[in-house]
C-alpha cells in the first residue's frame, strides 16, 4: 500500500491572482518542498469554474471570479505543475469544494487501499477541510492528516477555525 500526498488547489488565483493572500505566497515554498521530499504518489486537485460562475451559487456567495479553466489564474502555480508529468502523480479537476472524484479514483486506482493521506494546499478553511472530510466520509478508517505549514486559509483565523475543527474530525494535524 502506498502513501499518498494531496495537494489541494495551489493554483494562482490563490496564490497571487483573484483571490491570492501574504499567507497562501508565504506557504509555497514549504509546499513545494513537501512535494519534492513525499515518498509517496501525490494526487493535486484543481478548482475549475467556467464562464457562468457569477450565476453560480459559489459565485453569488463569492462574486469575484476565478480558477476559470483555461486561464492563467486556473492553473497550478508554475513549479508544481511540473511535478504533473512525473510518474505516481495525477491531477483531479473538481468543481465543487471536495471533489466528488477523489473516493472513485482512490478506489480505481489504489483497489489494495492507501496506507495514508496527508493534505496540504489552500485554502484550509474550504477546499482542504472538504477534501480531508470527504476522506473520512468514504474511507473512516483511512489515517487522514493535514500539514498545517502548508497551507493557508482565507484569512489566519478562519485557517486556525478548521485546524480545529478538522482536529475534532480525527485528523491528524502535522
Amino acid at each position: 500500500m502506498k502513501s499518498l500526498l494531496l495537494v489541494v488547489d495551489m493554483q494562482n488565483d490563490f496564490i497571487d491572482g483573484a483571490l491570492g493572500t501574504r499567507e497562501a505566497q508565504d506557504i509555497l515554498p514549504a509546499v513545494i518542498r513537501r512535494v519534492q521530499e513525499f515518498d509517496g504518489d501525490v494526487l493535486f486537485t484543481r478548482d475549475t469554474h467556467f464562464e457562468n460562475y457569477l450565476e453560480t451559487q459559489e459565485g453569488k456567495n463569492l462574486p469575484v471570479p476565478h480558477c476559470i479553466k483555461g486561464t492563467k489564474g486556473w492553473e497550478l502555480q508554475e513549479e508544481l505543475k511540473k511535478f504533473c508529468e512525473r510518474e505516481g502523480c495525477a491531477l483531479l479537476d473538481k468543481v465543487t469544494f471536495g471533489s466528488k472524484e477523489l473516493p472513485a479514483y482512490l478506489e480505481a486506482h489504489y483497489p489494495e487501499g492507501v496506507e495514508s493521506v496527508e493534505v496540504v494546499g489552500l485554502c484550509t478553511d474550504i477546499c482542504v477541510i472538504s477534501n480531508a472530510m470527504v476522506l473520512k466520509a468514504f474511507f473512516p478508517e483511512l489515517p487522514v492528516s493535514v500539514r498545517a505549514s502548508c497551507c493557508a486559509g482565507v484569512t489566519p483565523q478562519s485557517h486556525e477555525n478548521a485546524l480545529e475543527a478538522m482536529k475534532m474530525c480525527q485528523i491528524a494535524l502535522l
